[in-house]
């Protein structure tokens, strides 16, 4: 049987907000509040994809000490872009 709609959206919205680096959870956590329900099943698939990846490798690519893969980066920058800047850019 295959994942509904809601289920899909539930299950992320709990993988959002549960990272396990505090940072994570308020970033990806966040943004999946805010931008769960109007993603596209492409999206949404990026966005997990994103989430497949580590917190600390998450952490060094939003704060710009390293840089984001080029197939994670589209979804990475607009998940950055939702939260103030300040927050993760010291400049």
């Amino acid at each position: 049987m295959s994942e509904t709609h809601e289920h899909r959206l539930k299950r992320i919205n709990i993988r959002a907000w549960r990272r396990g680096i505090k940072e994570m959870d308020l970033l990806i956590g966040g943004y999946a509040d805010a931008n769960l329900a109007s993603m596209s099943e492409a999206e949404l698939d990026a966005f997990e994809a994103l989430m497949d990846e580590n917190d600390q490798d998450l952490l060094a690519w939003a704060t710009g000490q390293q840089d984001a893969p080029a197939d994670l980066k589209p979804t990475l920058d607009k998940v950055v872009a939702f939260a103030d800047p300040e927050l993760w850019l010291k400049k």
